[in-house]
């Protein structure tokens, strides 16, 4: 994370410093750079990559990344309609379950719709085909390669598509495609290539009457270690053993550290270890931290550029070595982490955290009334423009 200060100018410097904080603040050099990894596993393994809506979209850089991806996969009407709307190429629909009152909407700005249930493609495929979308089916293979339970699309009674190879066979010739997203954060290519020969010896039989497949998203192949060689050429094997059009849909892949969440140290305490406040908060600025249990890296204080991960805590640590920042909503456990820094925090001292791009701006609320972080972009050019503010109305609006 200490690039993304590193290359700012003293101009641009200036010019954040006179930004309200809270603030997320974007990098358009730093999202593409991941693109541009992207971009090369596509040219070179005849993959399409669709960026997925569920984990980012701030429509305010699609501009910057339309060139380097072929489209959007979203979660719900809402999205896919931003990704017609906002983004354009490919617009595929996907949805848990879709209500009859919105899949006619839902039609009206897809390319392609994958189902979660054959339940689901009995009653509204016969809809896209009439207005000939190609439809295409979730799968769920029963094995995934998550850490965490709550992502675990495989978890035990998971809702997350289809696994049985009879019934899905029956219906086969009602789709042309299938998704499979079994992958979240994985970083081990032999992992999710033993996984995907697991997944061909169950459905092999069906790949072979299909026309694309979907390998969905959290295949972190943007790692620096990733051996992307073998990556391109599993895909490009599957591809021509198969005769199908391979998708990917990076979400955290296409922004890791595209972005950072800005605050300032509103209050400094002592309990039996030193402890900050900031006007941000983990509850509603970047709520994975609470889901997950995980704290924020810590990339930036005041002049100074840290590669810092703050420690996974039980929230009992007595090290009084460290510092404990806190976020201002009155949850006791809005924690964004436990830092080692060189001199102690003091009240107006500025903070980023980094990995402030994936499942935050998506999933911020207005929890406490507390100040929703204005939205901030570099653009590739260098130039600094804020993109939105919100205020009082915004969280009256946000209410009934």
């Amino acid at each position: 994370m200490s690039q993304f200060f590193a290359r700012l100018t003293p101009k641009q410097k200036q010019c954040l410093a006179t930004i309200q904080t809270p603030y997320y603040l974007l990098d358009e050099r730093a999202i593409i750079d991941n693109l541009s990894i992207t971009q090369k596993v596509c040219h070179e393994s005849g993959a399409k990559a669709l960026l997925a809506l569920k984990c980012f979209a701030t429509w305010g850089v699609f501009e910057s990344m339309k060139p380097y991806l072929h489209g959007t996969t979203s979660s719900s009407l809402k999205e896919v309609r931003l990704g017609k709307e906002c983004f354009g190429g490919e617009t595929h629909a996907y949805s848990v379950a879709y209500a009859d009152h919105e899949i006619k909407e839902v039609l009206g700005y897809c390319d392609k719709i994958i189902f979660n249930s054959i339940n689901q493609l009995k009653r509204f495929g016969q809809l896209a085909h009439d207005k000939n979308i190609p439809v295409g089916l979730r799968l769920n293979p029963q094995t995934s390669n998550s850490s965490f339970i709550i992502a675990d699309p495989a978890r035990p009674f998971s809702r997350l598509g289809e696994h049985d190879v009879e019934s899905i066979m029956a219906i086969a010739d009602q789709i042309t495609g299938v998704m499979i997203h079994n992958n979240c954060e994985n970083t081990d290519f032999e992992a999710f290539s033993q996984s995907l020969t697991d997944i061909e010896s169950r459905f092999g039989e069906l790949f072979h009457r299909l026309e694309w497949i979907s390998f969905g998203g959290g295949i972190h192949y943007i790692d620096q270690n990733y051996p992307l060689d073998k990556f391109i050429n599993r895909l490009k094997d599957f591809s021509e053993t198969y005769g199908v059009q391979i998708y990917l849909e990076p979400g955290e892949a296409s922004v890791h550290q595209g972005a950072v969440l800005v605050a300032s140290v509103l209050d400094v305490m002592y309990n039996n270890k030193p402890l900050a406040v900031v006007d941000a908060s983990i509850e509603a600025h970047m709520l994975d931290l609470l889901i997950y249990r995980q704290s924020s890296p810590l990339a930036y204080v005041n002049e100074t550029t840290y590669d810092i991960t703050g420690a996974d805590f039980d929230g009992t640590s007595v090290d009084e070595t460290s510092v404990r920042v806190y976020g201002k909503s009155c949850l006791a456990g809005d924690i964004f982490g436990d830092y080692t820094l060189n001199e102690p925090l003091k009240i107006g001292d500025k903070v980023a955290f980094g990995n402030a791009a994936a499942y935050t701006m998506v999933k911020k609320n207005w929890f406490n009334g507390v100040d929703m972080p204005s939205i901030v972009i570099i653009r590739q050019d260098g130039e600094i423009m804020i993109q939105r503010q919100f205020d009082y109305e915004d969280y009256k609006a946000s209410l009934s």
